[in-house]
């Protein structure tokens, strides 16, 4: 008989994720649930529909129907199958990728150059399918810490200093950063910006699924 996804509990080869959640959920969330957020989720980011899904990986819409939901209790091989037709791993099912800190400093990241003009534009972040992004402009003097509580699940924010000096990032963990810098930062945590120094002026995106 084929082994399921309670039976993928009981195994102690399984990967953390599926025990504690991961940020599509608390550590209460069972394993099903975490399955069916990360089906949504690629699902979404891929822009497919149901039924293409289920045509590519060879299963009734209905299972996928019931597995997105929740209620449905799938075999390893059709899990193998959706990962194959959604092209992705089968560790992101039971253990979602998490936003992680990234700083790029001023004379690092990957650039291109103009024929025309002294110019470099160095690419900081691509856009994912489905992401909403606020940019702001940031104007800032020492003195006073600015913290803000966390934002939405999954929220990103990239900060690109332009003039002073600032310390930046998650509560836990911020980094100095320089004219130049770049950094991203989990937003779903608490997070930080501090001037250092006079006239800090920094350009700030806001990242939401």
């Amino acid at each position: 008989m084929e082994p399921t996804v309670r039976q993928i509990e009981q195994d102690d080869d399984v990967p953390n994720g599926v025990r504690r959640g991961g940020p599509e959920g608390g550590p209460d969330r069972s394993p099903q649930q975490v399955i069916a957020a990360s089906l949504r989720r690629e699902r979404l980011r891929a822009e497919l529909s149901l039924t293409e899904v289920a045509r590519r990986a060879g299963i009734a819409k209905s299972t996928l129907s019931q597995l997105e939901s929740g209620t449905g209790n799938p075999s390893l091989e059709t899990l193998w199958a959706l990962c194959g037709a959604l092209e992705m791993p089968f560790s992101r099912l039971l253990d979602p990728p998490r936003p992680r800190t990234r700083v790029i400093r001023a004379a690092e990241g990957p650039a291109v150059f103009s024929a025309e003009a002294d110019y470099r534009a160095t690419l900081l972040a691509v856009s994912p399918t489905g992401v909403r992004r606020d940019i702001y402009r940031v104007a800032a003097e020492p003195g006073r810490r600015r913290t803000s509580q966390p934002h939405m699940p999954g929220a990103v924010e990239h900060v690109l200093l332009g003039t002073g000096r600032a310390l930046v990032g998650t509560a836990t963990d911020p980094v100095e950063l320089g004219p130049g810098d770049y950094i991203a930062y989990p937003a779903d945590v608490a997070h930080i910006f501090e001037a250092l120094v006079p006239a800090t002026m920094a350009t700030l995106i806001s990242e939401y699924a």
